[in-house]
C-alpha cells in the first residue's frame, strides 16, 4: 500500500469533467485506489462516489493506492491531479 497527499488547486473543484477523467485513469489500474477527503472514503473508480465527496479548491486530498501496480497507480493519479486532468 502507498499513500500520497495533494492539494486540488483545480478553481472549480472536481466537478463532472475532472471527476470523470479521474474515475477513467483509475480504472485502468488493478490496484484499488481510494481517496481520504473532508473525513470521507471515496472510491476513486466511481465517479459517482468522487462527485458526492463535493472536492472544491485547495482541499486537500489523500490518496491511497493498494494492489500489484500500486507504485505506478499513485503516480499517474498525482500527474492528473497536478494537470488538474486536462482542465
Amino acid at each position: 500500500m502507498v499513500k500520497d497527499k495533494i492539494i486540488l488547486t483545480n478553481k472549480t473543484g472536481l466537478h463532472a469533467r475532472p471527476a470523470s477523467e479521474l474515475a477513467k485513469l483509475a480504472a485502468t489500474f488493478k490496484s484499488e485506489i481510494k481517496l481520504y477527503v473532508n473525513g470521507k472514503t471515496v472510491d476513486a473508480k466511481s465517479i459517482l462516489s468522487i462527485m458526492s465527496a463535493g472536492i472544491k479548491c485547495n482541499t486537500e486530498i489523500e490518496i491511497e493506492c493498494d494492489g500489484e501496480d500500486e507504485k505506478k497507480a499513485l503516480l499517474e493519479i498525482k500527474k492528473g491531479f497536478e494537470n488538474n486532468f486536462g482542465e
